[in-house]
């Protein structure tokens, strides 16, 4: 269709040095992305006829403008806003079809945020200013992270991870689990689990891992959920391999591995640790001996 084709001529001056020239194709680049960006986002936008959710009526109060922030710059929209005739929280029809995350577009979230998930704000910052011709600030950088994670800690419920099927024959699968205590300034402290289900073949090659983690909560009722869903999942499509548990001494840990599993082992570095604590009880050393 017509209305989904744009169509975009430039002039661009590349007098000056090649680097010169070359930021002067990245500006002419952008600011054709912005149009584009601006046509793109129009599709999304409704006529001002009032809509129906379930049994709510919501009608336009008209067009505000807004900033949308996109890969390629700003991009001021005119788009219709809804409320219900008691007032209260509005209603933008272009935002929820465009999958607006707070004013971002969907590529420009997916960017920051992959960004912000390998390096500090500030060098993410410096990034986009550097190598996309983008401005923005930390706290708009903050903001963009924080609504891709919250979104993905909701879906992630729901999420299963695919196990591979493979092309040899999976010997045993070692369930992991641990946790760590960390202290929440106003609800003091809670466990953060993570936990890991790894495939080996017959000679003790690891062929694939699944990872699971939880953030801190009380008790562990949302890992454990995940974990038995994954552990489910492998053992429907693995289910002559040996199963082992693996984890530190604390009875919680084994109290959920024992009926998954085989076989229990205590992790080679706890081990280590209680045996140094037992051989120093027993055949204690004087501090010029240990020197």
């Amino acid at each position: 269709m017509e209305r989904d084709v744009v169509s975009i001529e430039m002039r661009v001056d590349i007098s000056g040095s090649m680097l010169e020239a070359e930021e002067k194709i990245q500006k002419a680049l952008n600011e054709a992305g912005s149009v584009a960006t601006e046509e793109a986002l129009k599709r999304f936008e409704t006529d001002g006829s009032a809509i129906l959710t379930g049994s709510i009526k919501w009608t336009s109060k008209g067009q505000a403008e807004k900033i949308y922030q996109s890969p390629y710059g700003p991009v001021v929209v005119a788009r219709h806003v809804y409320q219900t005739s008691v007032g209260g929280k509005t209603y933008c029809p272009l935002d929820r079809e465009a999958r607006i995350v707070v004013s971002s577009t969907p590529r420009f979230a997916r960017m920051v945020s992959h960004k912000v998930a390998h390096n500090p704000t500030t060098v993410v910052q410096q990034d986009l200013a550097q190598n996309h011709g983008r401005s923005i600030s930390r706290t708009f950088v903050h903001e963009i992270a924080d609504a891709v994670g919250a979104i993905a800690q909701a879906k992630e419920e729901d999420w299963r991870y695919e196990t591979p099927k493979m092309a040899c024959e999976i010997a045993s699968v070692a369930i992991g689990m641990d946790g760590s205590c960390m202290f929440i300034c106003q609800d003091g402290w809670r466990e953060a689990m993570t936990g890991t289900i790894a495939l080996y073949d017959a000679s003790g090659k690891r062929r694939h891992t699944t990872y699971v983690g939880a953030t801190p909560e009380h008790g562990k009722a949302t890992f454990i959920e995940r974990m038995e869903r994954e552990i489910e999942h492998v053992k429907q499509r693995y289910p002559k391999a040996k199963y082992v548990g693996i984890a530190d001494g604390a009875q919680c840990n084994w109290a959920f591995l024992e009926p998954h599993t085989d076989l229990q082992v205590l992790d080679f570095w706890h081990v280590a640790q209680y045996l140094g604590n037992v051989a120093q009880a027993m055949c204690p050393r004087s501090e010029a001996e240990r020197e």
